[in-house]
């Protein structure tokens, strides 16, 4: 469930950041040489509002119904063959990637824009953390804490390494027959479907080829990308209940090969096409794809969503 809420953060936070920055000019989205003390305020009361807007919005839909508990832990590790926590490393390296590059535009040092805005996803989703401990329905997660830090650390140790994000986690959708055999959970819509039905969801590494090989000639924006899926899951648990829809022999993991575009690699003057390539750079580009899963073995497919 605390995969859903980051994911919806996600998409907010990347929905105000584009529209930030389509309503300035050019020069307005290009990013200080030095501290601009107007930008750090705008940026600081900005992610506020939103982050605290975000939360008790969550605490309403989520918690308010629904009887509080003490702090507890609790084990889901083997819960839908650990789509939500490939969730959790997704948002919380784009969410820090946003509060990074939020600095950057202000001017603000290399040093502070890894310690403070890189932390962005980390904090807000360990404060989730706690929203579930507090829950006697959910509870916190060590395996989503684990996944948290490291999607933080994925973009932070990076930086510190190379000075660019050579590998970078990305999202693809598509709907699946399973969300219409329990709506209630997996979703009724596509929007929700998108959130919530784990069957659908891909999570990538996008790996930027140019950048490993500098001298090359390969294409800077061309990516070699490794994706993990699964399938079959209709509850968390396939000892839960999953068996009362369909056969448990349906549950199986998926992998991939495809190509992919880094977007932040076309070369452009434009401040205005940055940011929307840095936006929409955290999804992956439908591509040829080479899949190896647990059920029907190797399928070659034209086009993966």
């Amino acid at each position: 469930m605390s995969n859903i809420k980051s994911v919806l953060f996600v998409l907010l936070f990347i929905g105000f950041h584009n529209a930030w920055s389509q309503n300035g000019i050019d020069n307005y989205l290009k990013p200080s040489d030095t501290l601009d003390k107007k930008r750090l305020n705008a940026v600081i009361v900005s992610e506020t509002v939103v982050a605290s807007a975000t939360l008790i919005g969550l605490n309403q839909l989520w918690y308010a119904d629904y009887p509080k508990s003490n702090f507890h832990f609790i084990n889901d590790n083997e819960e839908w063959l650990q789509i939500d926590k490939a969730g959790h490393l997704f948002s919380s390296y784009h969410l820090g990637k946003i509060g990074a590059d939020a600095l950057k535009w202000s001017g603000v040092s290399k040093k502070n824009q890894l310690i403070y805005g890189s932390s962005l996803g980390l904090a807000f989703l360990t404060t989730v953390e706690v929203f579930d401990g507090f829950s006697a329905n959910w509870g916190a997660s060590f395996g989503d804490v684990v996944a948290n830090v490291s999607g933080t650390a994925l973009y932070i140790s990076q930086e510190l390494l190379w000075k660019e994000q050579r590998v970078i986690p990305k999202f693809s959708f598509h709907t699946t027959r399973y969300a219409s055999l329990r709506p209630d959970v997996l979703g009724s819509s596509l929007n929700e479907q998108i959130l919530k039905d784990y069957n659908g969801q891909t999570y990538w590494l996008s790996c930027n080829i140019h950048s490993f090989f500098k001298e090359s000639k390969i294409p800077k924006w061309l990516n070699v990308a490794l994706g993990y899926g699964a399938e079959g899951m209709i509850t968390g648990d396939e000892d839960t209940g999953n068996a009362i829809f369909i056969s448990k022999d349906e549950r199986y993991r998926q992998f991939y090969l495809s190509f992919d575009v880094d977007l932040t690699k076309i070369e452009t003057k434009s401040h205005v096409l940055k940011t929307l390539f840095s936006v929409f750079n955290s999804l992956k580009i439908p591509a040829p794809t080479l899949e190896i899963n647990g059920s029907h073995g190797v399928k070659v497919h034209l086009f993966y969503f």
